[in-house]
């Protein structure tokens, strides 16, 4: 079960496979397994479980968002503390179940939630991410908390990178409500 799940596996799959929880404890202390954290599992000896993994088992409905996807695509040169992570407004009991790993929830209603959703590769893990185009529009969305020196650099690097997409921007941009605001900077750093 564990090498099928990438090396990591959670108390609730081992429930699912009809392992009981204190087998799974009994596991552990034999050295069978290797608690990497509360709830999360992996073989004794295994490399150990990078970040993207966790996220990965963690939060798998959660997109990869605002900071981290600015840092992923090159417009931010600052690794943010925490990871970035867009969930259903639904989501907030899986985000509390996650304890002490480093992560940011943005909180998406749902007709706005898959808005711009592909998956990319962090680190060889595959991730969902929002594309380049939604997460300019987030930083506008959220421009209260991301500090100034972070949205310019974002926007400028943007503006020159080569694979922008200005229809798909336009068109997130309409579609969440921030049409005037997006259109009004863009115009300017697009030079008229």
């Amino acid at each position: 079960m564990l090498k099928g799940n990438g090396g990591i596996a959670k108390t609730a799959d081992f429930v699912a496979a009809g392992i009981k929880k204190y087998d799974v404890a009994a596991l552990c202390k034999e050295g069978f397994l290797e608690r990497v954290r509360r709830g999360v599992y992996q073989l004794p000896g295994s490399d150990q479980i990078t970040e993207e993994q966790l996220l990965r088992e963690l939060l798998p409905q959660g997109i990869v968002c605002v900071e981290s996807a600015l840092f992923h695509y090159g417009y931010s040169d600052f690794a943010p503390r925490a990871w970035s992570v867009a969930v259903p407004r639904t989501a907030s009991r899986a985000v509390g179940s996650i304890g002490e790993f480093p992560v940011r929830a943005y909180y998406i209603q749902k007709e706005y939630f898959s808005l711009g959703r592909t998956v990319d590769s962090f680190n060889g893990v595959m991730l969902p991410v929002y594309d380049r185009e939604r997460a300019i529009c987030d930083c506008f969305k959220y421009r209260t908390k991301l500090d100034s020196e972070t949205f310019n650099k974002a926007l400028n690097a943007y503006v020159a990178d080569d694979r922008k997409d200005l229809a798909n921007l336009s068109a997130y941009a309409k579609k969440m409500k921030l049409y005037a605001k997006v259109m009004n900077v863009m115009e300017v750093l697009l030079g008229g």
